[in-house]
């Protein structure tokens, strides 16, 4: 049995991230990938946008991820790909990992501390109650771009994009580019989903219509997709009867949500927290279970590739200061009030040595001239005014933790208008 101070899920930025940090601060580090190469989702992302915090460059997905990628094969880091964690054991002592890998079969591997930077994945048409038979013609906003941008593929010709997500609304662009007519992009909610940058250069730009409050009740087709049949929607995002209207085209692109991959953590029976679909973690990023920490996209949804890495990077060193120290925890609670879609973390260490604490959070609604307070023992400790929040867009906050009132039992992050 192959042994390692840490094991890192993932090899996407937030796993390589983690991992280089880990190495870093002196820790014999493994990184698992179940895919052939690592890099995660940036690979197949062209466009760019991405660094533009960590590195101060425009680079695209595929350049972003490279230069982990060379960082990573720089140190003596360990890396399984085309690699599956069948099983995981253990507790404090260490965990024993079962895994499948072609090359050796299956196998075990020890571990002091696991990472779990497993990524998201997209909600599919049956998870948002789409009826109709199942032709082909209907694919997730990443599978299209995976076709389109790795394979060379062109997936349909003439489409309709189900959800304004970020990756929906940049398929757009790129289908149109490709040759494809998209008919349109319609949102069930009366707000767009993904970031307003993304609405101007990848709509707008294109003269690509959004329709708000707008869904796909039925798919139409046997073999293929023929047409879908749009309804309009009520404040409840129910279908309104006789708004249907029947629209002819030979594909869907759904891009309607990201779910985090926990199967992991709920085999180790970590706490989830409803609201991000991640675990629950302390600024640490280290979950309710001793050793094991959460990062990047299966943490929560990022906006932004650089937090991802900045997560991963966070977890990595604690990760290693916990395998070399074994500090024994005393977390308070972080209670948010009811203006926030979610905070991360929700739980702060406050016998932690790592006083910088980075509190991710996103608003439930469009708000203008928010102020946001933190308050610890009802002294505030965080004031801020924000012109405007939505919740597409997540804010990054700092606070110290020798702010922290002592004997503080809870912290509050409130929203005011």
């Amino acid at each position: 049995m192959k042994e390692y101070d840490l094991v890192v899920l993932g090899g996407g930025p937030a796993g390589l991230a983690a991992a280089l940090k880990g190495y870093e601060k002196g820790v014999s580090t493994l990184i698992i990938e179940r895919e052939k190469r690592v890099g995660g989702i940036l690979k197949q992302c062209i466009h760019d946008g991405f660094g533009i915090v960590k590195f101060k460059e425009r680079l695209t997905g595929p350049e972003y991820a490279q230069r982990y990628i060379d960082m990573v094969k720089n140190k003596d880091i360990s890396i399984m790909t085309s690699t599956f964690v069948i099983d995981v054991k253990g507790g404090k002592d260490g965990y024993i990992l079962t895994i499948l890998n072609p090359n050796n079969g299956v196998i075990k591997i020890k571990a002091i501390s696991l990472i779990l930077a497993n990524g998201c994945r997209e909600r599919t048409a049956k998870q948002v109650f789409i009826h109709g038979n199942r032709p082909a013609g209907v694919f997730t906003a990443g599978t299209a771009q995976y076709y389109v941008n790795i394979l060379g593929y062109l997936p349909c010709k003439k489409c309709v994009i189900l959800g304004s997500g970020d990756i929906g609304l940049i398929m757009a662009r790129r289908l149109t580019l490709e040759g494809t007519k998209v008919l349109g992009v319609y949102e069930a909610k009366d707000i767009p989903s993904g970031l307003n940058r993304n609405i101007y250069q990848c709509l707008i730009d294109y003269d690509i219509p959004l329709y708000l409050s707008h869904t796909i009740t039925r798919v139409i087709g046997d073999n293929r997709v023929e047409a879908v049949e749009i309804s309009k929607v009520d404040k409840n995002m129910k279908p309104i009867k006789g708004t249907e209207k029947i629209i002819e085209c030979d594909g869907v692109i759904l891009s309607v949500g990201l779910i985090p991959e926990n199967e992991i953590a709920e085999l180790l029976n970590i706490d989830i927290d409803d609201d991000t679909k991640g675990p629950y973690v302390d600024q640490n990023f280290m979950t309710m279970k001793d050793g094991i920490f959460s990062c990047g996209n299966a943490l929560h949804v990022n906006d932004l590739v650089d937090y991802v890495s900045e997560s991963g990077e966070i977890a990595g060193e604690n990760s290693a200061r916990y395998i070399k120290e074994r500090n024994e925890r005393k977390l308070i609670k972080v209670n948010k009030s009811r203006e926030f879609l979610y905070t991360v973390p929700q739980y702060i260490d406050i016998k932690s040595k790592n006083k910088k604490i980075i509190i991710y959070f996103r608003s439930k609604e469009n708000m203008k001239n928010a102020r946001v307070k933190i308050t610890s023992n009802n002294k505030i400790i965080f004031n801020k005014k924000y012109r405007f929040l939505k919740p597409p867009e997540m804010e990054r906050i700092e606070i110290d933790l020798d702010d922290i009132e002592k004997g503080t039992k809870e912290i509050n992050i409130l929203m005011e208008t």
